[in-house]
């Protein structure tokens, strides 16, 4: 059964960068990253209730009332994750933004494996899994760097958005710890899941409310959905799938080698996405630095996987 979650945390991973475009088409459609978001999250949070209620769990939601408090908002972080994903990749590019995404997730795994935190089994880090790390976060320099135009461009605002998908990155192994802790309480993963969009779905409601009240937003325009292609929507079940899996997959085969595995994943297919513009997202040249970096960080994934 172990053996199973290599493929599918692999396959998770590709996914976040599948859901990443999708999402970025929803936003154009409706004008507006932030209700685009919240659509999505609504979709996932009742995708997955309906699985619950087809697969007999749904019982396990009255087991939350018992539940800490706090094993419940994992949400948040998906919240969080999407919404900067909608609002880096134009302005990154696929693979700069997630090999950002990938920086923030390996240091708060090695952070949540060295202090056994949020119930992480506490571990100190074999030589292997630093040094995985460390030419993971090479490699990452290396991508970021290695687009055409990199250092000319580096302005304050693009270190705020880099920064902003390190934060992004590095929610997501800690959604996954604290979703794994509500699954404990639970024991219906389907249930943990759509409990944790519903979290994330009043998370987007609420930012969407200040966005459009205080902030004067931008609102959302419904109509440009008519013309949107159907993959629009698939950000859902990319979303949703991702979720389920990690904290599903963390107390199998471990924290570091989970992310690493969707890790590897998201950089693959960001690979295509860029380089093909998929997605309509703007078409941008892998360059020889860029490439070597990618090749570095899967290397140093796959010290993390061996250690």
């Amino acid at each position: 059964m172990e053996t199973l979650f290599i493929p599918l945390s692999l396959a998770a991973g590709g996914l976040l960068a599948v859901q990443a475009g999708a999402n970025a088409q929803l936003s154009k459609a409706i004008g507006s990253p932030f209700a685009a978001t919240t659509i999505q999250v609504v979709l996932a949070a009742i995708l997955l209730l309906i699985i619950a209620i087809a697969t007999g769990t749904a019982a396990a939601f009255g087991g939350l009332r018992a539940a800490p408090w706090w094993h419940a908002i994992g949400g948040i972080a998906t919240a969080l994750y999407v919404a900067s994903t909608i609002l880096v990749f134009p302005r990154l590019g696929a693979v700069v933004a997630v090999g950002l995404f990938i920086a923030g997730q390996m240091l708060a795994s090695l952070g949540l494996d060295s202090f056994g935190a949020l119930g992480v089994p506490q571990q100190m880090p074999k030589p292997a899994t630093l040094l995985g790390t460390a030419a993971v976060l090479v490699g990452v320099t290396a991508i970021v760097f290695g687009q055409k135009g990199a250092t000319r461009e580096l302005s304050g605002a693009k270190l705020g958005w880099m920064l902003l998908a390190l934060v992004a990155g590095a929610v997501l192994p800690v959604q996954g710890a604290i979703n794994g802790l509500l699954r404990h309480d639970l024991g219906a993963p389907f249930v943990v899941g759509a409990i944790s969009f519903a979290v994330a779905t009043l998370s987007m409601i609420a930012v969407l409310l200040v966005t459009l009240l205080l902030m004067n937003g931008a609102r959302p325009q419904l109509g440009g959905l008519r013309t949107m292609p159907w993959w629009g929507w698939i950000g859902a079940v990319c979303g949703a799938t991702y979720v389920t899996t990690v904290f599903t997959a963390i107390p199998a085969i471990g924290t570091a080698a989970t992310v690493g595995l969707t890790v590897a994943g998201q950089q693959i297919v960001s690979l295509f996405v860029d380089r093909y513009g998929w997605f309509r997202l703007p078409q941008r040249e892998i360059s020889a630095l860029r490439f070597a970096g990618v090749v570095v960080l899967l290397l140093g994934v796959a010290a993390i996987k061996a250690a």
